[in-house]
């Protein structure tokens, strides 16, 4: 089992940037890649950006260019910097975790942690 721990959420305004931070602990070994989802009310749940254990990083067009992905593997910490925010990147931010890239990709990683709020004014 895994358990993930998401912090950093809040309200900023429009062009702002925040922080977030998703903290794994338990069988880390069976992870290959981590990363973060998003639901904004009323819409489905899509996937932000993921990091292989490799370091290789894939977002979603939506956010590429404002928004980095990295991870501290002392830490077993995986961070969101998302800058230039957008009232539409308003939405519950869902750290995940999965053994499949695949899986990870198409709305199935193995693991999920409670989300955190993010609100973006304009």
């Amino acid at each position: 089992q895994v358990q993930l721990v998401e912090s950093g959420g809040g309200l900023v305004q429009a062009g702002g940037s925040l922080r977030l931070s998703c903290a794994a602990s338990g069988s880390m070994s069976s992870i290959n890649v981590m990363g973060w989802y998003r639901q904004a009310s009323g819409k489905q749940r899509e996937r932000v950006a993921d990091i292989t254990n490799s370091n290789s990083q894939n977002y979603a067009d939506s956010v590429k260019g404002r928004f980095t992905i990295s991870r501290d593997n002392v830490k077993n910490t995986v961070y969101l910097q998302m800058n230039s925010l957008k009232s539409e990147d308003t939405a519950v931010y869902y750290c995940a975790a999965g053994r499949s890239i695949y899986a990870f990709r198409t709305l199935r990683p193995s693991y999920w942690g409670q989300g955190t709020q993010v609100t973006v004014s304009s």
